[in-house]
């Protein structure tokens, strides 16, 4: 299993990846606010690993598993946006929260949210519901 480290770099150049076609050194620095020397090295690591193949001066290529990780990362963070976005978080500590926990929750504890998050999808008063009890606690 990746690092949370790697799993940032994965997530990252998987984005690029998809918007772009492809990811730079340049590019993912930027994104990660890290130096392009850490993100060299990040990058020698993930081809060791076999996430991705790197040819110095020529880029990168993600490998069937490095995609299929890159995906399930990508759809980690919507998933966890999401949740927190039905539960009440108001959306300026949205991004910063899901940076926190993302890392941190089993991969057995993103499935229960995600069933979570399709049960409320399916009875959206339930949402109303959620938000009552909400607001009855806060007014406490």
């Amino acid at each position: 299993m990746p690092t949370p480290s790697m799993e940032d770099y994965l997530e990252r150049i998987y984005k690029l990846i998809d918007e772009k076609g492809y990811a730079r050194v340049s590019d993912i620095a930027e994104g990660l606010e890290v130096h392009p020397s850490s993100v060299t090295k990040m990058i020698q690591k993930l081809d060791k690993d076999n996430y991705l193949i790197y040819e110095k001066y020529r880029g990168l290529v993600l490998t069937n598993k490095g995609k299929k990780m890159g995906k399930r990362l990508v759809d980690r963070h919507h998933l966890l946006e999401s949740f927190l976005t039905m539960i009440g978080v108001q959306d300026e500590n949205i991004y910063k929260d899901v940076e926190g926990i993302e890392h941190h929750l089993s991969w057995d504890s993103i499935t229960c949210i995600a069933t979570l998050v399709e049960y409320f999808n399916r009875n959206p008063n339930r949402i109303d519901d959620l938000a009552a009890i909400r607001s009855e606690l806060e007014n406490d």
